[in-house]
């Protein structure tokens, strides 16, 4: 049996100046650069979870609600919210930094799926979660009602078995 970890010990926070090369014409923040930033982050959470070599398997959802200027600097905070027998999901949240305050707004949020493999790369068995704070578990509950709904949109799961779907309409 494997040893159950917190979210707290896959944290990993990746902070980083947004230069001109990574602009677009309006000097904000190209998307694709913020998602690279975002898989690292989520990467690292996900292998000091799984002591695994780990690769992504989706990006289940991103939220570019507010553009990123130049200049700003970016802070990456990634976590483990769930983990299945050979996948973990990883929540993501995105801070910029006021300049003058120093205080944080949250810009974007986005949500990767990870899955651990061994050094021929087979998916390979994961430890399992204990969330410990009130978000943590909103996270953790919400993960397997998303990894049901997408396993039903793929034809994975019949609908009739999404228990956790369900309950949210019975």
């Amino acid at each position: 049996m494997m040893d159950t970890r917190t979210p707290s010990q896959s944290l990993t926070v990746m902070t980083d100046l947004v230069l001109p090369s990574e602009t677009n014409p309006l000097n904000n923040l190209f998307g694709g650069e913020l998602l690279a930033r975002m898989d690292r982050a989520a990467s690292i959470a996900a292998r000091r979870h799984s002591r695994r070599i780990t690769v992504t398997a989706s990006v289940n959802h991103v939220a570019f609600n507010r553009s990123i200027p130049l200049g700003s600097v970016v802070t990456v905070e990634a976590k483990v919210s769930r983990a299945f027998k050979t996948s973990m999901e990883v929540y993501l949240d995105v801070w910029i930094e006021d300049r003058e305050s120093g205080l944080r707004d949250k810009a974007n949020e986005a949500i990767y799926t990870f899955v651990a493999v061994d050094e021929t790369g087979r998916p390979t068995d994961v430890p399992p979660i204990t969330p410990e704070s009130p978000v943590e578990i909103e996270r953790f509950n919400a993960a397997l009602r998303r990894k049901q709904l997408s396993l039903v949109l793929a034809g994975k799961m019949k609908p009739k078995d999404a228990t956790e779907l369900k309950a949210l309409f019975v």
